[in-house]
Parts: C-alpha cells; sequence; structure tokens
C-alpha cells in the first residue's frame, strides 16, 4: 500500500501544509456585518476567494480545526486525510456556513468554526465512501484515496471523519443543531442509496432525480447554511438560508451532472462519462431520453438500463445528448435554481456578504469543474 505525505513537515503539519491557503421573506432585525476591511479584487479573482478574504480569520481557525481532528495516532488516517485535503476543492461548505453566521450578525464566539469543520468532515467523508461505490479513480485531479490506498482504508477513514463530525457536534451543546445536521447526514445516505435504486433504471422521471440530488447534494448546503442563523441566534433567518443552501446545491449538482457530458477531462479533474459508465440517471440523459426516437430509446436501454457497453458508445451518447440540447437545457435548469438562492437572500440588508453570497450562486452554474 502506498502511502502519500506532506515530507517536507512533521507528522502533526503534514495536513497543515495542504491547507495553508484554502482552494478556494419578513424584515429581518439583522445589521451587515461588520467584515474585516478587505483590499479589492484582484483581476480575475474569483467569488470564493472574495469570500475567502473576507473571512480570512474565520477560515484560518476552520482549517486549524480541520487538522487538530484529523490528526490520529493511526498514521493511516492523517496520510490518507492528507491525500484527500491536497488534492485541493473549494471547501465551498464550510465557507457558507461561516459566511452565513456572520449575514446574520455573529460576531461573539468560535461555535461557528467548529461547525463549518463539521460540515466540511460531513463531505469529505461521504467523498471517499462515494469514490468507492463509484469505483473512481480520479478525484480533482488526482488519483481518488480508494486507488492510492484501497477501497477498505478509504471506507473506514471515511468512518472515522463522520465520527469527528459527530463529536464536533456534540461538543457544540445544541440539540437543534445536532438535529439539523444529523439529519442531513442521514439525508445524505438515502439521496445515495435512492441513486443506486435509480440507476440503470430509464423509468427515472424528474421529480424522482430530483428527490436524489436533493438528498446526496444539497441537504448539505441547506443544513450547513442553516446552522449559521442558529449559532447567531437569529430563527426568523433560518428558512431563508435554508432555502438559499437547499437551491444553490441543487444547481451546484445540476451543473456537475452537465459537466459529466461536457467538460474537459484534463479541466473537470475526474474522469468524464463516469456517469454514462455507471448507469446513472442524470438531467442530461433523462432530457435526451425523454426526446429519443425508437433507435436512441434502444441504445439508451443497452447502454445504460443493460449496462451493456463498448468504447464508441460514450461518443454516440455525447452526439445524442448534443443532438437534443440536453447540456444546455440542464444548465438552464441550474440558473433558475441559482437565481431562486439568490431570491432567498432579499431578505438580508445589503452588505459585501450578502453580495459574495449572491455571487456565489452565479459563480456555481458559470463554473467549469
Amino acid at each position: 500500500m502506498n502511502s502519500v505525505t506532506c515530507p517536507a513537515f512533521p507528522r502533526e503539519g503534514r495536513i497543515a501544509a495542504c491547507l495553508q491557503e484554502p482552494s478556494l421573506g419578513a424584515n429581518l432585525s439583522i445589521q451587515p456585518v461588520a467584515a474585516c476591511p478587505a483590499p479589492a479584487p484582484a483581476s480575475g479573482e474569483d467569488v470564493l476567494s472574495v469570500l475567502a478574504r473576507l473571512l480570512a480569520a474565520d477560515i484560518e481557525a476552520c482549517n486549524r480545526t480541520i487538522v487538530a481532528r484529523m490528526d490520529s495516532p493511526v498514521a493511516l488516517i492523517p496520510q490518507l486525510a492528507a491525500h484527500i485535503v491536497a488534492a485541493g476543492g473549494k471547501r465551498l461548505r464550510p465557507l457558507l456556513t461561516l459566511a452565513c453566521a456572520r449575514l446574520c450578525g455573529y460576531r461573539e464566539g468560535a461555535r461557528h468554526i467548529k461547525l463549518a469543520a463539521c460540515v466540511e468532515f460531513i463531505h469529505t467523508a461521504t467523498l471517499l465512501h462515494d469514490d468507492v461505490v463509484d469505483e473512481s479513480q480520479l478525484r480533482r485531479g488526482l488519483a481518488s484515496a480508494n486507488a492510492v490506498f484501497g477501497n477498505k482504508a478509504s471506507v473506514l477513514v471515511g468512518d472515522f471523519l463522520f465520527a469527528r463530525a459527530f463529536q464536533l457536534m456534540v461538543e457544540d451543546g445544541s440539540l437543534k443543531v445536532l438535529e439539523i445536521l444529523s439529519r442531513a447526514a442521514a439525508t445524505i445516505a438515502e439521496g445515495e442509496v435512492l441513486q443506486l435504486v435509480t440507476q440503470n433504471d430509464l423509468s427515472t422521471d424528474y421529480a424522482r432525480y430530483l428527490d436524489v440530488i436533493k438528498g446526496k447534494t444539497a441537504a448539505l448546503f441547506e443544513a450547513g447554511c442553516q446552522v449559521g442563523a442558529i449559532v447567531a441566534e437569529k430563527p426568523e433567518a433560518e428558512a431563508a438560508l435554508a432555502a438559499y443552501g437547499m437551491s444553490l446545491g441543487i444547481a451546484f449538482q445540476l451543473v456537475d451532472d452537465a459537466l459529466d457530458y461536457s467538460a474537459d477531462q484534463a479541466t473537470l479533474g475526474k474522469t468524464v462519462g463516469d456517469d454514462f459508465r455507471e448507469g446513472k440517471m442524470t438531467l442530461p440523459v433523462l432530457l435526451a431520453l425523454d426526446a429519443a426516437d425508437a433507435e436512441e430509446r434502444a441504445f439508451w436501454e443497452r447502454t445504460i438500463e443493460q449496462l451493456d457497453q463498448t468504447e464508441a458508445d460514450l461518443d454516440r451518447a455525447l452526439t445524442l445528448i448534443d443532438r437534443h440540447d440536453a447540456t444546455r437545457r440542464t444548465l438552464d435548469r441550474a440558473r433558475g435554481f441559482a437565481e431562486a438562492a439568490k431570491e432567498a437572500l432579499a431578505v438580508f440588508p445589503d452588505s459585501e456578504l450578502r453580495d459574495c453570497l449572491r455571487d456565489i450562486a452565479d459563480y456555481t452554474v458559470a463554473r467549469i469543474r
């Protein structure tokens, strides 16, 4: 078994080295956040970088928490954790938790720091498990953890990270936070199982597909945003932030599903066409299937339903999806959900932080990976 470390740093610094630079209705009685002054955005700087600068102290503290809680005397755990952290990632989910807390006026205390780390642990655990289930070989352009360390280690370290997440929930001391985040963890698992059930099933409809992506992706966005209002003790903001997170998460997954049939593999950072090879019923396939003639439907029955595929079939699938404009139509749906996310923030007063959260919705549907 190969091991991956950051050799220039001692054991306790391996993960830290990889985290030094993040990749990065009613009127509410919430005042705009007094964020630390940030310099004007650099040319070409994306909104995640702007948000990371606005929340620099918070994200650094969150990273320190991640480092501390990923460490273990069992050497394989920090080695594998360092591998997936070193692969990059936008750290979007913990940034959203931090930003939503600040947007609601949370200024004293550090509850949002641990809960942001908790959200990232849940997300990372699901990535480790998903790559095993999907037999993925690439994650963010690098060999996936299961490809390097094996399936058993990836599953067990994913379990370790779930356990760390629940420790952080308990330490927070709020039963409501525990309820929301634990429910999200269960919903993610349900979403993944539902995706397994709908896999290779051409009778899957849009409503069923939407249930899948709400569960496996959007539920954690929703919960991570909602707990920001809870730590700030702004119950009147919870529904708006939960709605923002849910709509943003749906848009995010719709774009992911479109990119699997349209992106350049080197840019995407994972194997293009994985969803097709696994027979997943994503929206591009649903749209192409809905418009298919008899010959095209026979193709989808063979390749998706029966999973009888040849090397040439992915190109054929791409041709059919392009013929029926399924990628563009998927992205149009994503833009609709991104607009809904932005509208959910209308109850908050103008602030640089609110503008960043609105811009993240636009960024989500414009990204290429």
